[in-house]
């Protein structure tokens, strides 16, 4: 009566497409929960569910070539385009200030570990295709693989070389991932006492060092104490004392209740309350030349003026600049800062604004209703998925990953494929705030799903077709050697870049820490260190390496799998 029952659920070589779907079911939702438990403060997140396809596939679960290879491919490419639309707005301006260096240090970490890669097949004779697995797993590097899996079937395409005539990288990279993963964390607690870092410290020389460069845009209260400034206008202010990047939300005369907003044109006098909007260190130096920090309350009242948080939402505002809006002139209402992907960015009239930018707003209810009509505000549409956008940017990024570069001595045009392509298309998407039709607004819930989803189907499917022999390999190859040359691919370029750091570019250790989860994109290593440390500092040199190192590792694995396969 439950043969039917029975059927599904048992280990097959030709499973249907339903036993194929429930391999892939099984394997996501028991990965999942086995990656939620913690050994210590260490789980392994979404990489468990690789570690259950693994094991699903060795009892003999397996699922239907076309499907595990498109949900392989379709996993991979949601998961980088996520985190291209994640972090594509810092990435270019992370560039500033000490972005070259921590881009460098990640870099150079990619490519000495694709040397030391290169020097084991080469001494060891490990086959190129395994060398690069365990290259990918030693550093937890999931696009790596998918673009040398990528690459190793193009070779066999051009070529007409029959299916087995490569090895599957993927099982090399499962033996040696829980290295990459402990290894990071193992070199950050070894590195915090052997350096002797006192966090404490850290922490104020970290603050001392950005105090004049410090991103985060603050508001203050002043009162007018200067008589150089009596009876001149902000216009007059901001053009003879030089100051730029500051903005004046909110203005009360002394003994008035009555708070506008205030034009450029409108005349500051003696003993005056502003409101000021800016980067600390260009606030600091209005309050300066105008007087002095004010505790007034009555300028933050919300009866005459009020402040309000509108989201770009209409094509009327999309694309415009804050001048061309002229929200002061249209209805009274001045602009202090714009949100974009969790950054905020000091309100410029220069300052192009994109689908789902976030304004704040500062003015009467009546004008800040009638902008409503212009700039959108609706948040129902932002909650609904864009699936226009959405797809429309993943085409774009399969183009871009499908061009052929014709490199002389390959076999095969050197293709940036289905790992970089959505990528770089994301990065570019989320910089510019669009192309066309498509838009890069996603909101942070969709962002996180669209990652995890992706990467839990890339896992199971790698895992699942991993798993098939997994044993046999792992004997047959020596498994245990593969762990020990994967610890060379692991460590020495940690180490390397933790003395580089520290004695020649004398980084923060929080930054350092930062680079190294990003340099091996390794999350798990990341949550690891925010808590071990009790700090998300950490977060921001992560992401300023992680897009420029994902393209590299992605490139590296290629390149050595086009050079050097046989």
């Amino acid at each position: 009566m439950f043969e039917w029952f029975r059927i599904l659920f048992t280990p097959t070589d030709t499973p249907e497409m339903t036993q194929s779907l429930i391999a892939l079911f099984m394997a996501v939702s028991v990965g999942f929960f086995v990656g939620k438990l913690k050994f210590g403060n260490v789980s392994l997140g979404v990489s468990a569910v690789m570690f259950v396809g693994l094991f699903l596939g060795h009892l003999g679960f397996s699922m239907d070539a076309e499907l595990i290879q498109f949900v392989r491919e379709f996993g991979l490419i949601l998961f980088v385009y996520g985190i291209g639309i994640q972090v594509g707005p810092s990435f270019f301006s992370s560039f500033k200030k000490e972005g070259v260096i921590f881009n460098a240090l990640g870099v150079g970490t990619v490519f000495l570990g694709g040397i030391i890669a290169y020097l084991i097949h080469l001494i060891v004779n490990v086959k190129i295709e395994n060398a690069v697995g365990l290259m990918s797993g030693s550093v937890t590097n999931t696009p790596g693989l998918g673009a040398a899996k990528s690459t190793l079937i193009e070779i066999q395409k051009q070529l007409n070389l029959p299916s087995d005539h490569f090895a599957d990288p993927a099982i090399a990279y499962a033996i040696t991932y829980p290295i990459g993963v402990f290894g990071i964390i193992l070199i950050i607690i070894l590195a915090k006492n052997l350096l002797k870092i006192d966090l404490s410290k850290e922490v104020i020389l970290l603050n001392e060092k950005n105090k004049d460069s410090e991103n985060k845009i603050v508001r203050e209260k002043c009162r007018v104490t200067k008589p150089e400034v009596f009876g001149k206008t902000i216009r007059q202010i901001y053009k003879e004392f030089h100051i730029e990047d500051v903005i004046v939300s909110r203005q009360k005369r002394s003994g008035s209740k009555v708070v506008y907003s205030p034009s450029l044109e409108s005349i500051i006098t003696e003993k005056d309350v502003l409101m000021v909007v800016a980067k600390q260190k260009d606030i600091a130096k209005f309050i300066d030349i105008v007087g002095k920090v004010s505790t007034d309350l009555f300028i933050e009242s919300e009866g005459d003026v009020t402040a309000k948080i509108l989201s770009v939402t209409k094509k009327t505002a999309t694309h415009k600049t804050l001048a061309q809006l002229d929200l002061y002139n249209q209805f009274g209402l001045k602009v202090t800062r714009v949100v974009r992907s969790g950054l905020e960015i000091l309100a410029q009239p220069s300052l192009e604004l994109y689908y789902g930018d976030t304004l704040m707003v500062v003015g009467n209810k009546e004008g800040i209703a009638e902008a409503e009509k212009i700039i959108g505000n609706s948040k129902k549409i932002l909650l609904e998925p864009d699936f226009l956008s959405l797809f429309g940017g993943l085409i774009f990024g399969v183009i871009i990953g499908s061009i052929p570069i014709m490199i002389p001595s390959l076999p095969v045009p050197l293709k940036l494929g289905l790992a970089a392509g959505p990528l770089l298309a994301a990065i570019f998407i989320s910089r510019y705030g669009g192309v066309g039709v498509i838009h890069s607004y996603i909101n942070n819930g969709a962002i996180h799903f669209m990652k995890d989803f992706g990467i839990c189907l890339f896992f199971a499917a790698v895992g699942i077709k991993a798993g098939h022999g997994f044993y046999d390999n792992f004997v047959a190859n020596d498994g245990w050697m593969w762990i020990y040359y994967g610890c060379y691919i692991t460590f020495i370029p940690l180490v390397i870049l933790v003395l580089i750091s520290r004695f020649v570019f004398k980084l923060n250790f929080y930054q350092m820490v930062g680079i190294m989860s990003g340099s091996y994109t390794d999350p798990a290593a990341l949550a690891f260190s925010t808590k071990y440390l009790d700090s998300d500092i950490p977060n921001q040199s992560y992401a300023t390496v992680y897009p420029l190192v994902t393209i590299s590792r992605i490139l590296v694995a290629q390149l050595l799998i086009l050079l050097f396969a046989s």
